[in-house]
C-alpha cells in the first residue's frame, strides 16, 4: 500500500508463538510491556513499545493480526489506545495474501496516531484486493471526501470517532460499524441508572441436580421457588415446565434455619456429602447448603425480559412476574420502560446488530446473549417514543414479528435502513 501519510512509520511485528518463547525472556517481555497479559502474542508488546515511542502527532502503521481488537488478551492494549491515542484506520484483510509467506493470521492494517481520538475509517477487503486496489483505497482515504466507498475488492466508511473503551471492539461491515458508532454516540446504554434499567443473570446453584426439582412435595411448600428455564422460553412466550428451586434463602437474604424446616433439612442432609464438597461450601463450611448466588426475592415478582444465553437470533421473552431465572438466562428489569415496548425494540434487527458485532459466535453462528453484550445495545429515551411507535413495537413483540419490530425500531432510531452485516462486499 502506498504511504498514507509521510509521517507514518510502517512495520510488521514478528509472529512467534507464546509457547516458543523461553520463560525468562517471556517474563522480561511482560515486565517491559504491561499490555502483554494472559495469552498475549508478543506482537502486543511490539504495538505497545512502538506506540509509546511516537512523538506528539506521530503515526504508527502496523500490518498485523487483528485478534487483539476482539480477544481478552488484547484488552490492555485496547485500553492504552483508547486512553492515549487515536485509532485512525482499521483495514481488515483476512482473505488477502498480505505477507510473502502464507500465514493464518487474520491480518489487518491499523493506523494509530499520538493525538486525541479523531475521525476513524473502518474498511474491509476480499481476495481481489491487490496493489492497484490498495492505491485506489489510499487515494480515497487521503482525499477525505465521501463518507463511504464500495468497490468490488473493498468497502469502507468514515466515522466521527472510533469505539471507546477497552471492551472488545465490534466486527461488522464498515457501513454497519458506522451506523453502530453513530447510535453509540447518540443514544444511552440499555443498562441505565436514569431509567432504572438493569441487566443481570439468573441464579447459579453449584449443584443443579440437587437444587432443582419438579417434585412439588419434596420439601416444605414455601421452600420451593418457581424457576424459569431456557426450555420454557423456546416459543417466545413463557411456557413454564414446572421446575422449582429448592430454596435455602429467606426473603431478607439470609440462609434459612434448617431447624425450622425438617423436610428441607432431611433433603439437604441426604445430599450433604455432595453439597459439602463444593468450593463455595469448603470456603464457608457453616453455610454448606447455600447456592452460589443469593435469591433476590424482589426479582421474582417483577416483570422482566428473559434472554437465553445461546441463540441464533435475539430472543427476548416476557415474564410477567412469578418466576426466578436460571443461570442460563439473562434478564432485564426497568423502572421506566414498558417491557413490551422495550421487548419490541430488542426483538428488532437493530438491537441484534449490536450483539452480532460484539459477541463471540459459537459453532453454526450461534450468538452469546450475555450481559456484557446486551449492555452494548443503545436505546432512545423511552419518553421520546411516540404513541404510534410504542404501539407498533408492543404489537410486534406480542406477535414475535421481527420485521415489524425492525421497521418500527428504524423509525425510532432515525435510520433509513440497517446496512448489511457481512464483513466485505
Amino acid at each position: 500500500m502506498p504511504s498514507i501519510a509521510p509521517t507514518t512509520s510502517w512495520a510488521i511485528p514478528p509472529y512467534i508463538r507464546l509457547e516458543d518463547v523461553p520463560d525468562d525472556r517471556l517474563a522480561a517481555y511482560r515486565r517491559a510491556c504491561p499490555t502483554m497479559s494472559g495469552r498475549a502474542d508478543i506482537y502486543i508488546g511490539f504495538y505497545e513499545v512502538a506506540l509509546r515511542s511516537l512523538n506528539q502527532g506521530g503515526r504508527l502503521g502496523f500490518v498485523c493480526a487483528d485478534r487483539w481488537m476482539r480477544n481478552q488478551y488484547g484488552r490492555r492494549l485496547r485500553e492504552l489506545v483508547a486512553k492515549r491515542f487515536s485509532m485512525d484506520l482499521a483495514l481488515v484483510m483476512h482473505d488477502v495474501d498480505a505477507f510473502d509467506d502464507h500465514v493464518s493470521a487474520y491480518p489487518a492494517i491499523t493506523l494509530i496516531s499520538n493525538r486525541p481520538q479523531g475521525p476513524a475509517v473502518a474498511a474491509d477487503t476480499n481476495r481481489t484486493f491487490g496493489a492497484e486496489q490498495a492505491r485506489d483505497f489510499a487515494d480515497w482515504y487521503l482525499a477525505g471526501g465521501s463518507s463511504t466507498v464500495t468497490a468490488t475488492s473493498h468497502q469502507a466508511a468514515r466515522m466521527p470517532h472510533w469505539f471507546p473503551g477497552e471492551d472488545s471492539w465490534p466486527a461488522a461491515s464498515p457501513a454497519r460499524l458506522a451506523v453502530l458508532e453513530d447510535l453509540t454516540e447518540r443514544y444511552r446504554p440499555l443498562e441505565d441508572a436514569g431509567t432504572g434499567t438493569r441487566i443481570g443473570i439468573g441464579i447459579a446453584t453449584g449443584a443443579d441436580r440437587i437444587f432443582l426439582t419438579r417434585d412439588k412435595g419434596l420439601v416444605e411448600a414455601d421452600r420451593l421457588l418457581p424457576m424459569a428455564m431456557v426450555r420454557d422460553t423456546t416459543s417466545g412466550t413463557i411456557d413454564w415446565g414446572g421446575t422449582y428451586l429448592v430454596n435455602p434463602w429467606t426473603a431478607t437474604g439470609d440462609l434459612v434455619d434448617l431447624g425450622a424446616y425438617p423436610r428441607l433439612a432431611a433433603y439437604f442432609e441426604k445430599h450433604g456429602e455432595t453439597l459439602r464438597k463444593r468450593y463455595v461450601a469448603i470456603r464457608q463450611p457453616q453455610r454448606w447448603y447455600k447456592t452460589i448466588d443469593k435469591v433476590d426475592h424482589h426479582l421474582t415478582r417483577r416483570r422482566k425480559l428473559l434472554f437465553p444465553d445461546m441463540k441464533l437470533k435475539i430472543h427476548p421473552v416476557l415474564d410477567e412476574g412469578g418466576l426466578y431465572p436460571h443461570h442460563n438466562l439473562y434478564f432485564i428489569v426497568s423502572d421506566v420502560w414498558d417491557m413490551r415496548v422495550l421487548g419490541g425494540l430488542l426483538l428488532s434487527k437493530v438491537a441484534e446488530a449490536f450483539v452480532e458485532a460484539y459477541a463471540v459466535k459459537m459453532r453454526g453462528g450461534t450468538l452469546r446473549f450475555q450481559a456484557q453484550y446486551l449492555r452494548k445495545i443503545r436505546v432512545p429515551d423511552p419518553g421520546t417514543i411516540g404513541e404510534d411507535d410504542r404501539a407498533a413495537l408492543a404489537e410486534a413483540f406480542d406477535k414475535r414479528d421481527v420485521e415489524a419490530a425492525t421497521e418500527a425500531a428504524l423509525r425510532v432510531y432515525g435510520l433509513i435502513e440497517l446496512p448489511d452485516q457481512e464483513n466485505g462486499p
